[in-house]
């Protein structure tokens, strides 16, 4: 059998305290974060780390010689729009590496979980079959999980 490599918990008042900040930091976005539909995310241009650069050495260039600007675009929104992606992208580069840290804590325990109860059930299985007293009503609770159902098989009369 593999090593346990998670085998440490983490504690609750931890999970807590993680829930209470995530909670804190969502109040405190909220009111700036817009809320897209699928479609509106499809037809607006996209910026990478390329796109970036470009953004902002424009946003440079307009400051330096406005009248260069088109009428149409207010500097004052272009300045936080510019403000607002750049902040954005590093905030959401640190909970993207969060997210996938949860991610793969959340695989390696389940799939330790999972096997433990895998070993378990055979266990159990075995012991019903041995007449184990209380194992029988173990089995046969746990067996639910692998159930399949079955088709009807339809007559050609």
């Amino acid at each position: 059998m593999n090593p346990n490599l998670h085998a440490q918990q983490i504690p609750a008042q931890t999970l807590t305290e993680v829930q209470r900040k995530l909670t804190e930091v969502t109040t405190l976005l909220r009111p700036y974060m817009a809320s897209l539909t699928v479609a509106d995310r499809q037809v607006l241009p996209k910026m990478g780390e390329k796109t970036l650069a470009f953004v902002t050495k424009a946003r440079e260039y307009a400051g330096q010689q406005p009248e260069l600007l088109p009428a149409y675009i207010n500097k004052a929104d272009f300045d936080i729009d510019v403000a607002d992606a750049v902040n954005l992208i590093a905030l959401k580069s640190q909970i993207d590496q969060m997210a996938s840290l949860i991610d793969d804590t959340m695989l390696l325990a389940g799939s330790e979980a999972y096997t433990a109860s895998l070993a378990f059930y055979n266990s159990v299985k075995q012991a019903a079959r041995q007449n184990v007293p209380g194992a029988k009503v173990i089995h046969d609770d746990l067996s639910a999980r692998f159930a399949t159902r079955s088709r009807k098989v339809e007559s050609t009369q």
